[in-house]
Parts: structure tokens; sequence; C-alpha cells
């Protein structure tokens, strides 16, 4: 539950600073700082808390005055939409500008959604980033290679670490405690069969400060 709190308030803290960042760059049509930021973590919330956002699904937004624009992408279509309408019903937000980009539909990566998943989160160490708790070692199905729930149906529960495959190339999302378990993480992906390429994109929460 610790990590799970410590990685949301991460997520939340560094979106809501780049947004405030980016907005600033704009002009604020009567905004003020303590009204972008209510705003940003509103838009956090809401995107978090979609029945449909789950870990093949990265989604972050900016600010421009007080319109927002969503960015990332999406392994459905369906959460591209439910996004925005979300987010457009928030008290001080008059328009949206949608740039969420819907991940192909593709069975070969639908297969490495869920080779991956089972690789990171089977691994003894990387269990504590979600609550499932190692639950997609037993959603593996050994005869048919799949794994129980794919895209359309992901795996529930919270995950720090989202899973982005798009046409073979997997994007590792979200938030760690230390470079240790980022680069287990990597190394697990990198490791699963037909996977092309692997980027690590994961924040290090307890990363070493440069001197």
């Amino acid at each position: 539950m610790r990590n799970r709190i410590s990685a949301f308030a991460l997520t939340l803290l560094t979106s809501t600073a780049l947004a405030m960042a980016q907005s600033a760059s704009q002009p604020a049509k009567g905004l003020d700082s303590q009204a972008t930021l209510r705003i940003a973590k509103a838009v956090q919330k809401a995107i978090y808390t979609l029945p449909n956002y789950g870990v093949f699904d990265d989604i972050h937004f900016a600010i421009q005055g007080d319109t927002i624009i969503l960015r990332g992408e999406g392994s459905r279509p369906t959460l591209k939409s439910s996004a925005e309408n979300v987010v457009k019903k928030i008290e001080g937000v008059s328009a949206v500008k949608n740039e969420i980009e819907v991940l192909p539909l593709s069975p070969n990566d639908d297969r490495l959604r869920a080779a991956v998943y089972v690789r990171i989160y089977s691994n003894s160490v990387l269990q504590k980033y979600t609550s499932n708790r190692g639950a997609g070692a037993r959603l593996w199905n050994s005869r048919t290679s799949r794994l129980t729930g794919i895209t359309n149906d992901p795996p529930v529960g919270y995950h720090a670490i989202h899973i982005i495959v798009k046409n073979g190339h997997v994007s590792l999302r979200g938030a760690v405690d230390n470079e240790s378990d980022s680069a287990i993480a990597e190394m697990q992906a990198n490791t699963t069969p037909g996977v092309f390429s692997v980027e690590n994109n994961l924040y290090v929460v307890n990363a070493p400060k440069e001197k």
C-alpha cells in the first residue's frame, strides 16, 4: 500500500508540475496558479479513476489557459473518448484537445502485452508494484499462450509499471523505487520472446542525486 500511494502521489506531482510548466507559457485567461493546480489534480484523478484505464495505457496532459491537451496512448478506442468526456466536465475547463493515440489493433501486440505483463509482474522483486501480487503467473494459460483478459479486459488492480506496446516495440512507463528495480523491469521486458525493442521511461523515485 505504501508503494501504491507513493507512486500515485509521485505521478500526480510530476504530471501536475508538467502541466503547470506548460501552462505558464500560454495566456492564463484569468486562471491563477492555484486554479491551475486544482484543475491539474482534478484531471489526473479523473483519468486515473476511469474504469477502462489500465496497465496497458498511459495518458498525460498539458494545460494551456483553460484548455486541457490530452496526450499519450490508449490500448482501446473507448479510452480516448472516455478520457475526453470526463475531463471536459471539470469545473474551469472550457475546451479539451484530444491527442491521445489509439494503439493499433494487433494480435501480436496483444500477445506481447500478455507476455511482458507476466515477465514483469511474476518477478519476485517487482511484485510489490501491483496489488495483484504475482497474479500474472496464475492468469497465464500455458496451453494457449494467452493471458486471460488482455486489452479488452485487462488485469485489474493497481500497477505502478505500465506496459505500452506498439508494433512489437515496448515502452515502460510509471515509477519505481530505485534504479535496480528499473533495470530488472527493463531486462524482463527485453528478454520476452518477440519483443523488438524496449524503451525504459520509468521514473526512479530514489535516484542518486547528481553532485
